[in-house]
């Protein structure tokens, strides 16, 4: 049986999440109005609050399942600010990710220490990723892979070391031909020209790549299978597994500035005296205030998608399939998280939008959500051939 409750272990390791998200939270507007700075890798105050706050309880059995509390903890840290952490991990980026899920021991020991970005959307390749044009050529006579090709929109592209990337070694095998490929930062041929300016998220160092001849050694083909399978899609599907896991990380994300959003409204809602009553009961919100109502209704969406997403992680974690999974709660948070953070300004009127405070900032955050990792279409594509059976050719 699934069991979402939280334990007093759970509490208290989630109640230092929220405490370090409180601190966070001060540089929030700094380093959204400053996004050329890059945030430092510890704040001023991780040493003396990691020093003074109590220790907490050992983890046991009957605690939560990790993977569910590491999507929890997610939510914990976003909720604070998406881009400011008290003490960055420096293993923590979505290529380290895929190391994990397809990378040899070989690999693991030689890159594991980086921090890794990974770089698939490319200028004519964003939500398709089977549409890779990025190359990789074998040199045999170097043992060497040649790259060419350039990358968008890389997530810690700026602050990262290296950086799985993918390209494909046969363009005439289609999705097929697409590998994932290890390069690490200072490789001659490899430049980050710039970092991306954004809507939200600007404090994060988003960056594009750029591979001009760069080679790099045969071994760092991730996974190392050259084969190219003639009756599917081979690597790229292999590859694609990785987002199981990111996708519901991404819908944590998203849902942690909306609980950031539902919070402040409540106050403000609390503050200004409008009941939110719930045991108004089966037709009772039409008693209600407008406010009110709509307010727990929003509460009631962030409720829905984060068990949603929660299941996805508790499937993960006990090694269960969860593709499908990982579809439907990227793709109900992406949809959730915009709706209730644009429903919270839309209740609080000025205060929402003013700058002095963080709703707008939330607002504008939350909607990468919906868009990177793998828009809400694209999810809803794979959402129906799973559920209807539909081929890839029946939804073009």
């Amino acid at each position: 049986m699934i069991d979402f409750r939280l334990t007093e272990t759970d509490k208290a390791h989630l109640g230092r999440t929220r405490a370090e998200g409180v601190i966070c939270r001060q540089y929030a507007r700094e380093f959204d109005e400053n996004e050329s700075e890059m945030i430092p890798d510890v704040l001023p105050e991780a040493d003396q609050f990691f020093k003074d706050y109590p220790e907490l309880p050992e983890v046991g059995d009957d605690d939560t399942q990790g993977v569910v509390m590491m999507l929890l903890q997610c939510m914990g840290q976003n909720w604070g600010d998406y881009s400011v952490r008290l003490r960055r991990s420096m293993r923590g980026g979505l290529g380290n990710a895929a190391l994990a899920a397809a990378g040899t021991e070989e690999q693991k020991a030689k890159f594991g220490e980086m921090l890794l970005s990974m770089a698939i959307t490319e200028p004519g390749c964003g939500s398709d990723p089977s549409r890779v044009s990025t190359t990789a050529v074998l040199d045999e006579d170097t043992n060497e892979w040649i790259i060419n090709g350039e990358k968008i929109f890389v997530t810690t592209g700026i602050r990262a070391t290296g950086v799985v990337m993918w390209a494909t070694i046969d363009k005439a095998a289609g999705r097929a031909g697409i590998k994932s490929f290890l390069v690490e930062k200072g490789t001659p041929g490899f430049n980050v020209p710039h970092k991306e300016k954004k809507l939200g998220i600007r404090a994060d160092d988003t960056a594009a790549y750029v591979f001009t001849d760069c080679r790099i050694p045969r071994e760092n083909l991730l996974g190392l299978d050259e084969s190219i399978p003639k009756a599917s899609s081979g690597g790229f599907r292999g590859v694609m597994k990785t987002f199981n896991m990111t996708r519901p990380l991404t819908a944590a994300m998203g849902l942690g500035i909306a609980e950031a959003a539902i919070d402040f409204t409540r106050d403000e809602l609390e503050e200004a005296g409008i009941t939110i009553d719930y045991t108004a009961g089966p037709g009772g919100l039409g008693r209600l205030s407008a406010a009110a109502e709509k307010f727990m209704r929003l509460e009631a969406l962030f409720d829905a998608s984060k068990l949603t997403t929660l299941q996805c992680g508790w499937l993960a974690g006990k090694g269960l399939p969860n593709n499908l999974e990982s579809s439907i709660c990227k793709a109900h948070a992406g949809s959730a998280v915009r709706q209730i953070t644009q429903g919270c300004i839309e209740i609080l009127g000025s205060v929402g939008i003013s700058r002095e405070l963080l709703l707008e900032k939330w607002m504008r955050d939350s909607r990468i959500t919906d868009i990177y990792e793998g828009t809400g279409e694209i999810q809803r594509l794979i959402i129906a051939r799973g559920l209807l059976d539909y081929t890839r050719h029946d939804l073009k």
